[in-house]
């Protein structure tokens, strides 16, 4: 029997692969990298074998996807922000049949998914980024499966995406996999404009948005989920929530929706990326 042995909601910002590099950035993401490498090494020490991604840099516009190739392997230049990331080399194994027994679960519920094992499918950077870290410095034996499922759900209910979360968790339980769950995206997500860019690297674009991302993380601290999950739409909808914050409500949809009451870790406190809020926090499994 499968299990779900850890969950977070993590960061994914291209800045932290401009941190690698010598520049002036260099190092500038350096507490969001280790929170990666934390994750990663406590996930593996709790047994698990495979990482399940809810990625907001996978747009779709209409249905549930899911990538669950048998390998991905290639070099990634963001379209989106090139100059951040480029020619970035990955590698990782994947978990097919997890993906179709989440497809399965999730069709029964009424929520209309499809996995996919398709070698020209290639994974989103809300993916590569966290598997790069989570993987950095550590043996093969030791690499995590990868299953990423499209977050960025354009036309798509929040309500659908709880729903989906937890065909993901009963989909996990009846595989053979130990899974680490991941929500792949930020609080706040309205970008600098263009010509504040450079200055605002570290900066939100709006004081509101900033109030409202530490409210939110006070609320997570606190367990107080069933005000957060009350807010939720307006809060994804007023500060510009990435991918409409699809991840999160998977990742709530997983562990109990408004019924649960953990108070999260944050292992990466709250931080601004490019007028973006962003943030690595553990959410203790209610189970």
């Amino acid at each position: 029997m499968g299990e779900v042995v850890l969950a977070a909601k993590i960061c994914h910002v291209p800045s932290m692969y401009l941190s690698e590099l010598p520049g002036p950035h260099q190092g500038c993401r350096q507490a969001a990298i280790d929170g990666h490498k934390e994750i990663g090494r406590r996930a593996r020490e709790l047994g698990a074998d495979t990482a399940l991604v809810f990625d907001v840099h996978w747009l779709v516009n209409s249905g549930y996807h899911i990538n669950c190739g048998e390998r991905f392997e290639g070099i990634y230049t963001s379209n989106e922000l090139p100059h951040f990331i480029q020619d970035m080399h990955y590698q990782y194994q994947g978990a097919p049949e997890l993906g179709e027994l989440i497809a399965e679960q999730a069709n029964a519920a009424d929520v209309r998914t499809r996995a996919h094992n398709i070698p020209s499918l290639h994974l989103e950077y809300g993916t590569l980024v966290p598997m790069r870290y989570m993987h950095m410095d550590v043996p093969p034996e030791q690499h995590l499966k990868v299953v990423s499922v499209a977050s960025w759900c354009a036309w798509h209910r929040l309500e659908d995406s709880f729903t989906f979360g937890a065909a993901v968790r009963r989909a996990i339980e009846a595989s053979d996999r130990k899974v680490v769950v991941l929500a792949s995206g930020s609080l706040s997500h309205r970008f600098s404009d263009d010509r504040l860019a450079d200055q605002n690297l570290h900066n939100w674009s709006r004081e509101f948005d900033r109030q409202m991302d530490l409210r939110v993380v006070e609320l997570w601290k606190q367990g107080r989920f069933k005000e957060f999950c009350a807010m939720l739409p307006d809060y994804a909808e007023h500060c510009y929530g990435e991918g409409g914050m699809h991840d999160t409500a998977m990742l709530l949809g997983l562990l109990g929706g408004e019924d649960y009451d953990r108070p999260v870790e944050v292992l990466t406190e709250l931080y601004a990326s490019s007028g973006t809020g962003q943030i690595n926090a553990v959410f203790p499994l209610p189970w």
